[in-house]
C-alpha cells in the first residue's frame, strides 16, 4: 500500500554496486530504512545528491508493517536547501546534529512532536545567519525534552551545581562526579534561557562553547541507551573556532 509522508534523512549506506539503503526519519511510521535501486546510476530517478545528511523530503513510500527493508516510490526534496550545503559552518553543524540524531533515535512508530521539531529546526537552520556558533548546543538541549531527560530547572537561579545523571540543579554537591558548577554552570544556565528567535544573542566563548558542547555530549551518553562516541563534534570546534 501506498503512503504520502515526510521525511528526513539520517544515513545512507552502499547496498550494491549502484544501490543504497538510506535510513530515513518519517512522519508517519518513525525510522525506516528504505531500499534505492540504481542511486549511484548516473540517470537516477533518486540520486545521491537527494538524500543527503538531513535533507527534507516529500515521499511517496510502500510500507510493509513488519518489513525490516521498505521501497521508495517517489522522493523530492521539500523544501530545497538554500544555504546548508554552501555553507561550511551550516554543512559541519549538519554532519554534527546527524550524527547524534542517528545514534539518539531508534523509534519505529510515529513521533509527530519529535518529527516537527526536527523537521521545522533544519529548516531554520537553512534560512538563519545569526548564532550558528551555539546553534547545535540549543538544538541538543532542545531535543531532549522529546527524548524524555530535559533539565528539571527548578532551583536553577540559586543551585550551585547541576547534577548530569540525575538531571536536575542542586544545592547539595552530588556523591559523583558527574556535574557542573562555577563556570561550566554558569554557562549551562545561560543557554537554557534562549530560544532560538533570540540565539544571536546568546554570547559564549571559544573555550567556554568547547566545554559546555562536551558536557552536552556527557549528558546524552548518560540518558540515551548505546550513545557511542561522537566524532564529528571535533572537526565542528575547529570550524567554529
Amino acid at each position: 500500500m501506498l503512503h504520502k509522508t515526510r521525511g528526513i534523512v539520517f544515513k545512507v549506506t552502499d547496498y550494491s554496486e549502484s544501490s543504497v539503503v538510506v535510513q530515513i526519519f518519517t512522519e508517519k511510521f518513525g525510522l525506516q530504512s528504505y531500499l534505492i535501486n540504481g542511486a549511484k546510476k548516473p540517470r537516477a530517478k533518486i540520486r545521491l545528491n537527494m538524500i543527503q545528511p538531513l535533507h527534507l523530503l516529500d515521499l511517496v513510500v510502500y510500507h510493509k508493517p513488519n518489513g525490516n527493508i521498505q521501497r521508495i516510490s517517489e522522493l523530492r526534496n521539500a523544501p530545497i536547501f538554500q544555504t546548508i550545503p554552501y555553507d561550511v559552518i551550516k554543512s559541519s553543524l549538519t554532519i554534527f546534529l546527524n550524527e547524534v540524531l542517528y545514534k539518539s533515535i531508534k523509534v519505529h512508530f510515529d513521533d509527530e512532536a519529535l518529527f516537527e521539531f526536527l523537521f521545522n529546526s533544519i529548516e531554520l537552520l537553512d534560512r538563519t545567519e545569526e548564532g550558528l556558533a551555539n546553534f547545535h548546543l540549543l538544538f541538543l538541549m532542545n531535543l531532549t525534552r522529546y527524548l524524555g531527560f530535559y533539565p528539571d530547572k527548578k532551583g536553577k537561579n540559586t543551585a550551585g551545581y547541576f547534577d548530569l545523571i540525575n538531571g536536575h540543579f542542586t544545592d547539595t554537591l552530588p556523591e559523583h562526579a558527574l556535574i557542573l558548577h562555577d563556570q561550566q554552570l554558569a554557562v549551562f544556565s545561560q543557554l537554557l534561557q534562549y530560544r532560538y528567535s533570540d540565539l544571536h544573542e546568546l554570547k559564549i566563548s571559544g573555550e567556554d562553547r568547547k566545554n559546555l558542547l562536551r558536557n552536552i555530549l556527557k549528558y546524552f551518553e548518560l540518558h540515551v541507551e548505546n550513545f557511542s562516541h561522537i566524532q564529528s563534534h571535533v572537526v565542528l570546534e575547529e570550524v567554529l573556532n
